[in-house]
């Protein structure tokens, strides 16, 4: 089980990564977000941003698709990410290892070529 503090280690311990002054946690690399805090919408009620739900770019529709697929109990989505390459990743049901992982992989499908191909990041 992770926590918002166990993203905010991994997201900051990748180059060139901004962290978002917000509510949550927002995590950015050339201006791009690759992983943040979820900001859930309850029609009629002001939105909540949940710290225990993390918004992640997964590249894809189809890399989508597999995540809710294969594993439900683990992500989710949202009316308003319909269409889009993200999905919602319940912290709780991960250890640090797959959040590394998982927060690696947004950081790299975001992160320019130029980037990749530092010697610092081409070890990770």
């Amino acid at each position: 089980m992770v926590d918002a503090d166990d993203v905010r280690r991994v997201a900051l311990a990748l180059p060139h990564v901004v962290e978002i002054a917000s509510d949550g946690f927002d995590f950015r690399v050339a201006d791009k977000g690759f992983v943040w805090s979820y900001p859930e919408r309850v029609p009629g009620r002001p939105r909540v941003i949940r710290l225990d739900i993390a918004v992640l770019f997964v590249g894809d529709e189809a890399e989508k698709q597999a995540l809710l697929l294969g594993e439900p109990d683990v992500f989710f989505t949202a009316p308003g990410y319909d269409g889009l390459p993200l999905v919602l990743l319940r912290l709780a049901e991960i250890d640090l290892g797959r959040l590394d992982e998982l927060v690696t992989d947004a950081w790299r499908m975001r992160a320019p070529d130029a980037l990749l191909s530092e010697p610092e990041v081409a070890g990770k």
